[in-house]
């Protein structure tokens, strides 16, 4: 299992609506999530800054990878394009956060 933390940046006033959208995710995302081996995946938010910071256990970073080819991905990468920081493509601006500590 591969622990993996991320972070990304919401747009300012957006949390409410980043929120509502995540609380109501598509079925078709969660099993899209599962299908490609995702699993106890969180997001916070830092209020002061809009950063979110993301947490997700995965089976393989390959098999996840691919992930962002399934048409599923996509259109949610377009729907929440218009609330926070994205790539050309839509894809959500993802920094990869170095693990300095766990404890199980």
């Amino acid at each position: 299992m591969i622990r993996k933390g991320f972070k990304m940046k919401l747009h300012p006033g957006r949390a409410d609506e980043y929120a509502r959208r995540h609380a109501a995710l598509w079925p078709e995302m969660k099993e899209m999530i599962h299908e490609y081996g995702g699993r106890n995946y969180s997001i916070f938010l830092d209020e002061e800054t809009n950063v979110l910071y993301g947490y997700i256990e995965l089976e393989d970073e390959a098999r996840w990878g691919a992930s962002a080819d399934t048409a599923i991905c996509r259109k949610w990468w377009d729907y929440m394009a218009d609330i926070m920081d994205v790539n050309p493509d839509n894809s959500p601006v993802a920094i990869d956060l170095r693990p300095v500590f766990h404890l199980d």
